[in-house]
């Protein structure tokens, strides 16, 4: 990747719905070699998909939570049972492996606190292996981005 492949990089994170005249015109060059930079760098992975990013409040989901897990064994059929119910989990946005005292970290979204309470009762504390529980709420954001460097 080329200084090139940066600028068409960091506009289409900015805005991914620019037509390609639109973006060619942004980052100086003409349309063809533009559209062929971008189906290069989407063949070659680092471009993995196109999205909307939703506003979560708008669209009913005001709660934001981190959770903490932390595993009681680490076998590998417990493990492949709690990622497994995590994928199936349309409310864990993400789910990161973690080093440290807690195995992995859950973005869980809610429409209110009374949903996240159902969410642990029928959800995390009925999925078999997990020793600790630690929640925290989310109750304001300083930055959050998708835009890499």
């Amino acid at each position: 990747m080329d200084r090139k492949d940066r600028q068409i990089l960091r506009e289409l994170q900015r805005d991914g719905r620019l037509s390609n005249a639109d973006l060619a015109e942004r980052v100086n060059l003409s349309p063809s070699p533009c559209l062929r930079r971008v189906r290069n760098l989407e063949r070659a992975g680092v471009i993995d998909r196109y999205v909307a990013i939703v506003n979560r409040e708008a669209a009913g989901y005001p709660v934001t939570a981190l959770v903490q897990v932390t595993l009681a064994r680490h076998e590998r059929e417990v493990v492949e049972a709690f990622e497994a119910r995590v994928r199936e989990t349309p409310q864990i946005l993400s789910c990161r492996l973690l080093t440290g005292s807690s195995d992995y970290l859950l973005e869980v979204v809610m429409p209110g606190i009374d949903s996240y309470e159902a969410f642990m009762r029928d959800t995390l504390h009925t999925t078999p292996g997990i020793a600790t529980i630690n929640t925290s709420f989310v109750y304001g954001s300083i930055k959050e981005t998708v835009e890499l460097p």
